[in-house]
C-alpha cells in the first residue's frame, strides 16, 4: 500500500502527499528520536527508521537502502568470501566474481560484464565520452568514483588509514589490499587449481594460465601477451624508448624496476638482509643464494643421475661438463691449437682468436685494429673520448667494460654471491668458482694436442705438451703462452 508513497526523509523539513493513497509525509524536526512518520488521513501513523538528510524518495525501500548508507549496515552476507554488502542486488552483483558469471555483453567488441553498469563505464571507451571533470585541472573521466580519486591528488587527501601500522590511502581499495599483507587473508581462489590470490586482478592474471588466453597483441609483430604490462614492456623493443633514466650516470630502462635495481649501484642500498647472519644484499636473488648455505637446501635436480645443487647454474655446468664429458670428447669441440675443450661451439670459434693474428675490430678514428670487441672499446673511451666512463662511487675507479665494473662493485660490497655446491666455499666472479669446481669432479677440460690426453687443470698440460715435443724430437709450434 505504501509502495507508492512519496517518503520524506525526518531531516527534509517537508510534507508530501501522494493523491492515489491520500497519504502525507510530515517531518518533526525536533523529533530526535530520527524517525519520519508516515501519517493516513485518518489520522493513524506508522513509524519508519530515515536517515539524517533532506533527501525525499518515492519508494519505503529506496528509504532503507539510503538509510543504511549513512549508518554503514551490511546486511547481506557472500556465503563464498563472507564480504558484507548494503543490498541484495550488490551482493549478485559481487556473487558473479565468484561463479564467472557476465551476463551483460557489450554490442561493439563483445566484452562481457558482470553489471550493467560495468557495461556503461565500458561502453564509453568506444564512444569517447568524458562527463565527468576535474574543478581543479580540467582533467575529464569516464566514471565519476575517478574524478573523486584524482581529486585527492590535488588535496593529498588520504582519508584510509590503516589500523595496523601509520599508512594511510587515498582509495578504500588500497587500503584493502594493504591490509591483506597483515593479515595474509587470499579470498580469491582459482577453481581450476587451489592457488589464492590477495586480489581479484592477480586471479584473473592466473586464469590465463590455465586457459591459455592471450588478449594483448602487439601490432608491429603480433606477439599476444598474457598481461598488458608485459605487452606495454614489449613495445618499448620496438619504439627503443627507455624512459628511466639513471641521474647518475644517465644510463636508460625500459622497466621501472630496472632502474630501482641499477641505483643501489650508486646509493648502496642493500634492503635484503639476512635473517640468519645479518648480511645484506642489493638483490633478491642474491638473498636466496645466500640463505641456501645456511639451509643446505639443493633443490635443482639433475636429470639423468641424482644429484642435487643449489642453483640452476650448477645443474647447467655439471650437465655440461660431467654427464655429457664422453660425448664432448668425441665430437670434436676441441681447439685445433691446443686441445682445450668447449661444450658451445661459439666459445670455441672466440678461443681460435687467441691462437691467431686476426684483429677483427678496427677503430673508426685511427688505424688501430683489435682482437676483442671490450678492448677496442677501451681504446675509443682513453683515446677518443668516445662513450661513457663506469666510474666507482667507492674509490672512483673508472672501467670501460660493464662485467669488469660489476665485478669490483661486488668486491665493495664483500658479497659473494657464487656459492659452490659441493661446499660452503663463495666466490666473487663465476671463473672463479668454475675453477674451483674442478677440486669435486673428474672432469678434465685441457687435452694434448700430441697425444690426446686430457688433464683437469691447464698447467699440467702445459707441461706435459712440452714432454711430448722432446719426446717426438719435434719444435713446439706455437708458444705455450695461450693457456
Amino acid at each position: 500500500m505504501y509502495e507508492n508513497s512519496n517518503v520524506c526523509c525526518a531531516y527534509a523539513g517537508e510534507s508530501l502527499t501522494d493523491a492515489k493513497t491520500d497519504v502525507n509525509v510530515k517531518a518533526d524536526r525536533n523529533d530526535t528520536s530520527e524517525h519520519y512518520r508516515c501519517v493516513r488521513s485518518d489520522g493513524r501513523q506508522k513509524p519508519r527508521l530515515s536517515t539524517r538528510c533532506d533527501k525525499p524518495f518515492p519508494r519505503l525501500r529506496d528509504l532503507v537502502k539510503h538509510k543504511r548508507v549513512d549508518s554503514r549496515e551490511k546486511p547481506c552476507k557472500c556465503d563464498v568470501c563472507d564480504k558484507m554488502f548494503m543490498s541484495s542486488e550488490r551482493l549478485n552483483i559481487h556473487s558473479r566474481l565468484h561463479t564467472g558469471d557476465k551476463p551483460y555483453e557489450c554490442t561493439e567488441c563483445g566484452t562481457c560484464f558482470r553489471s550493467h553498469y560495468l557495461l556503461a563505464q565500458h561502453s564509453r571507451c568506444h564512444s569517447g565520452e568524458k562527463p565527468f571533470e576535474c574543478s581543479v585541472c580540467g582533467k575529464r573521466f569516464t566514471q565519476s568514483n575517478k574524478v573523486v580519486r584524482h581529486s585527492r591528488i590535488h588535496s593529498g587527501e588520504k582519508p584510509y588509514a590503516c589500523q595496523l601500522c601509520d599508512r594511510a590511502f587515498n582509495q578504500k581499495g588500497s587500503l584493502d589490499r594493504h591490509v591483506r599483507l597483515h593479515t595474509g587473508h587470499q579470498p580469491y581462489k582459482c577453481h581450476l587449481c587451489d592457488k589464492a590470490f590477495k586480489n581479484s586482478g592477480n586471479l584473473h592474471d592466473h586464469v590465463r594460465l590455465h586457459t591459455g588466453d592471450k588478449p594483448y597483441k602487439c601490432h608491429v609483430c603480433n606477439i599476444a601477451f598474457r598481461l598488458s604490462t608485459h605487452l606495454k614492456h614489449h613495445s618499448r623493443i620496438h619504439t627503443g624508448e627507455k624512459s628511466h633514466k639513471c641521474c647518475m650516470c644517465d644510463k636508460a630502462f625500459r622497466r621501472r624496476e630496472r632502474l630501482v635495481y641499477h641505483m643501489r649501484l650508486h646509493t648502496g642500498h642493500k634492503p635484503y638482509k639476512c635473517q640468519v647472519c645479518g648480511k645484506a644484499f642489493r638483490l633478491s636473488d642474491y638473498l636466496l643464494a645466500h640463505m641456501r648455505v645456511h639451509t643446505r637446501e639443493k633443490p635443482y635436480k639433475c636429470s639423468q643421475c641424482d644429484r642435487s645443487f643449489s642453483s640452476s647454474g650448477a645443474v647447467l655446468y655439471h650437465k655440461r661438463h660431467v654427464q655429457c664429458k664422453r660425448k664432448q670428447y668425441n665430437s670434436g669441440d676441441n681447439c685445433p691449437y691446443c686441445g682445450k675443450l668447449f661444450t658451445v661451439s661459439a666459445k670455441l670459434k672466440q678461443h681460435v682468436y687467441v691462437h691467431t693474428s686476426a684483429k677483427r675490430y678496427s677503430c673508426s678514428h685511427c688505424s688501430a685494429c683489435f682482437k676483442w670487441l671490450n678492448t677496442l672499446q677501451h681504446h675509443l673511451l682513453k683515446s677518443h673520448n668516445e662513450g661513457t666512463w663506469l666510474m666507482c662511487p667507492v674509490c672512483e675507479k673508472r672501467f670501460s667494460h660493464r662485467g669488469h665494473f660489476k665485478e669490483h662493485l661486488v668486491r665493495h660490497e664483500a658479497v659473494k654471491p657464487y656459492v659452490c655446491s659441493e661446499c660452503p666455499k663463495r666466490f666473487y666472479r663465476a671463473d672463479e668458482l668454475k675453477s674451483h669446481q674442478l677440486v669435486h669432479s673428474d672432469y678434465k677440460q685441457f687435452c694434448c694436442g700430441l697425444c690426446c690426453k686430457y688433464f683437469k687443470y691447464k698447467r699440467y698440460v702445459k707441461t706435459h705438451f712440452e714432454q711430448c715435443c722432446n719426446k717426438l724430437g719435434i719444435a713446439t709450434p706455437f708458444h705455450l703462452d695461450f693457456w
